[in-house]
Order: C-alpha cells, then structure tokens, then sequence
C-alpha cells in the first residue's frame, strides 16, 4: 500500500524559498497522479499543483490562481514529488499536504485521493 510523507516545512522568513518533498513508499508514484494542498487556519483545503502519472504524460497543472507562484516535479529515482516556491509571504502559512490516487481527475478535479501525507507545517514569519 502506498504510504506518502510530507517534510521541508519549517519557519521560513518573508520573501524566502520553500522546497516541499512528498516522499512515498510501497509502491512508484510514476503510476499515481499527484496533487499538493494547503489549508491556513479559518480556511478551506485548496489546490495548488498536480502532477499527472508518467502513463498519462506527467503533466503538471496549476489553479489560475497558482499557476506561475509554484513548481511541481517528479523524482522517479527517489520516488518524491516536489514543491517549490520563491517569494514567499505570510499568506502562504499553512498546513501542506500532498495525496495520490491513480486517476488525475480526482485529485486535480475533485480534489480526492485515496492516499493522503500528514502533512507539514509551513510558517511565514520574520
């Protein structure tokens, strides 16, 4: 069974970089769709990327609102998805998670998944 762990959190200064690894083991995300997600406190889980499975393309997609804010990318050798950021601000505090299912529309559509990270905690804060 696919088991996914989130670290590279941390606190981080306004304006710093971020680099997020969601980790996996028990089976190759080659085969999985992968989304990342964030959810600040008072607020509701959103979408930031997705990256389809090497089967389907691989394609990374991004909501209007992060396209060209982060990066989504595969390390098929270290089975680990990544997130990066520049520019960071303290509305980008919050709980990051990554999930993984095998089909791109749950995860980059309906937001779904059937395997799910604990997540890290990232803090924007001088």
């Amino acid at each position: 069974q696919l088991q996914l762990v989130e670290s590279g959190g941390g606190l981080v200064q306004p304006g710093g970089s971020l680099r997020l690894s969601c980790a996996a083991s028990g089976d190759s995300l080659r085969n999985y769709a992968i989304g990342w997600f964030r959810q600040a406190p008072g607020k509701e889980r959103e979408r930031i990327a997705c990256i389809e499975s090497e089967g389907n393309g691989g394609t990374a997609m991004y909501p209007p609102s992060m396209q060209g804010r982060f990066s989504i990318s595969r390390d098929n050798a270290r089975n680990t998805v990544y997130l990066q950021k520049d520019s960071l601000t303290p509305e980008d505090t919050a709980v990051y998670v990554c999930a993984a299912d095998p089909r791109a529309f749950r995860v980059c559509v309906l937001h779904e998944g059937d395997y799910w990270g604990q997540g890290t905690q990232v803090t924007i804060s001088s």
